[in-house]
C-alpha cells in the first residue's frame, strides 16, 4: 500500500510508515545489505511465513515493492509538489540500552552534509535542556538512506530526530514530548531561515 499522508498543524505533509524496520527498514536505500535485519542486538528476529532469518533476495525484493519503493514514492512525489524550498524531517525512536549499555542520549540528531537545520536544532534542544547525540547514537552520512536520497542529492536542508523510547513509552508520554519538541523545531526552522 501507498505509504498514509496527513497534513501537519503547520501545513507540512507527514508521511508515516506503518511498518517495524524489523519487517524492512524505511530509512535505508534499497541496496544496503541491513534493509532486512536477520539479528538485532543478539537476537534472531523471527518471522511467521517468510521470517527474517530465511529472507532470501526474493523476499527481500518482495518487501522493497511492498513497503520501501511506495514509502520513498510517496516523499518523492510531496517534495516534488513542495519544490525547492522544502525540508526533510525524518522521526524515528531508540532503544534506551543496546548491546547491555545504556545511550546517555534523550534525543539524537542525525544529519549527512547538510548542517543548516541540524546544527541549529542541537543548539534549541541543548537550550530546552535535553541530552542531544550528534550524529548519535546512528550516523545520518549514510549513501543511499532517506536523509541522502532525499535531502542530500536534492540539495534541501535535512534531519533525522531519534527519540529514546522511554520518553514516549505511553500515549501520554508521546503528547507531552510531541508538544515539547514542536516549538523547539519551530525555532531551530526560524534559525536556519535567518542564517540564509
Amino acid at each position: 500500500p501507498d505509504a498514509p499522508g496527513i497534513m501537519a498543524d503547520n501545513g507540512a505533509p507527514a508521511l508515516l510508515g506503518g511498518w517495524s524496520r524489523l519487517l524492512i527498514d524505511l530509512n535505508r536505500g534499497a541496496d544496503d545489505p541491513t534493509l532486512v535485519m536477520k539479528l538485532s542486538d543478539g537476537s534472531i528476529i523471527p518471522g511467521n511465513v517468510s521470517g527474517n532469518p530465511d529472507a532470501d533476495a526474493a523476499e527481500g525484493a518482495r518487501r522493497i515493492a511492498a513497503y520501501h519503493a511506495p514509502y520513498h514514492a510517496a516523499i518523492d512525489a510531496e517534495l516534488n509538489r513542495m519544490g525547492k524550498d522544502a525540508a526533510v524531517i525524518s522521526m524515528h525512536s531508540f532503544t534506551p540500552a543496546w548491546k547491555g549499555r545504556p545511550r546517555p542520549w534523550q534525543v539524537g540528531v542525525l544529519y549527512d552534509r547538510d548542517t543548516r537545520l541540524s546544527a541549529p536544532l542541537m543548539a534549541r534542544l541543548a537550550e530546552a535542556g535535553f541530552t542531544v547525540g550528534d550524529n548519535e547514537p546512528y550516523t545520518g552520512a549514510l549513501e543511499g538512506d532517506t536523509l541522502y536520497q532525499h535531502g542530500t542529492l536534492r540539495g534541501l536542508p535535512h534531519v533525522l530526530i531519534e527519540i529514546r523510547q522511554d520518553l514516549i513509552a505511553s500515549e501520554a508520554a508521546a503528547q507531552e514530548f510531541a508538544s515539547r519538541l514542536k516549538p523547539i523545531l519551530d525555532l531551530a526552522i526560524s534559525d536556519m531561515h535567518r542564517q540564509e
